[in-house]
């Protein structure tokens, strides 16, 4: 068996120096996507939060409101003097 060749020392620098920088660019790339996809995630847990807020916000307003439509919260600023009085009037 023969003795392996000489490869020019130039060469293996440039072989070395473009192996580790495909390396850091690599790993850098990848941290890159990696915080992409958790900023993403992040935002859809937040709307389906949202979302999901909203929809029980609606669902409590719907129980909670009176049949006739009357408000009798004094604090909603939809209340209505008028049509409270009106009601009770009408179902006394």
């Amino acid at each position: 068996m023969s003795a392996p060749a000489a490869v020019n020392p130039v060469r293996n620098v440039a072989r070395w120096s473009a192996l580790v920088f495909g390396v850091v660019y690599g790993y850098v790339h990848h941290n890159s996507l990696v915080s992409l996809e958790h900023k993403r995630a992040e935002v859809i847990k937040s709307e389906n939060r949202n979302r999901l807020i909203a929809q029980a916000k609606a669902e409590w307003s719907k129980k909670h409101t009176p049949a006739g439509g009357i408000i009798t919260d004094p604090e909603n600023p939809n209340f209505d003097l008028e049509k409270l009085l009106i009601h009770l009037s009408e179902t006394a």
